[in-house]
């Protein structure tokens, strides 16, 4: 009965992702844990955990690249740049709201700096070293309103 369940689970998991996993809350809530599909919740949520990640990393990259843009291009500042720093830092306070994403943000800050830094670089046409080499802002002046 077990196999035959658990062939049945893997196969919904390539089929309706979304099923499977009301599934899987529904036996976890019921301590059914032998039931569970190992094999593919670990890797959902190894896949999951990669996700988040990569997405803190690209809207970090995304919020400083617009900033450094913003600071050293004012004459040239767009409400198209206000709106993308707007959301990014919207959408980082909901990501970063939990204590592992804002872990892994302030593990990665210095990487997607030099990253935003370069590109800020080649898309205006400054000289890479018009942009301070050390990020120059803490993760909660990234993440405030103003």
């Amino acid at each position: 009965m077990a196999t035959v369940q658990s062939e049945a689970l893997a196969e919904l998991y390539e089929q309706d992702e979304t099923a499977w996993l009301e599934i899987m809350a529904q036996l976890c809530a019921r301590k059914q844990y032998a039931d569970l599909d190992l094999v593919h919740l670990a890797q959902y949520l190894a896949d999951t955990a990669r996700s988040e990640r990569r997405e803190v990393l690209s809207r970090l990259t995304v919020l400083m690249w617009h900033l450094l843009k913003w600071e050293h291009q004012p004459d040239m500042q767009t409400g198209s740049w206000a709106a993308t720093i707007d959301q990014q830092r919207f959408e980082l306070r909901v990501l970063l709201e939990s204590a592992t994403p804002m872990n892994h943000a302030l593990q990665i800050l210095a990487a997607a700096y030099a990253t935003a830094r370069k590109r800020a670089a080649k898309e205006t046409g400054l000289k890479l070293g018009r942009f301070p080499k050390e990020c120059p802002w803490h993760i909660e002046e990234l993440l405030a309103d103003d």
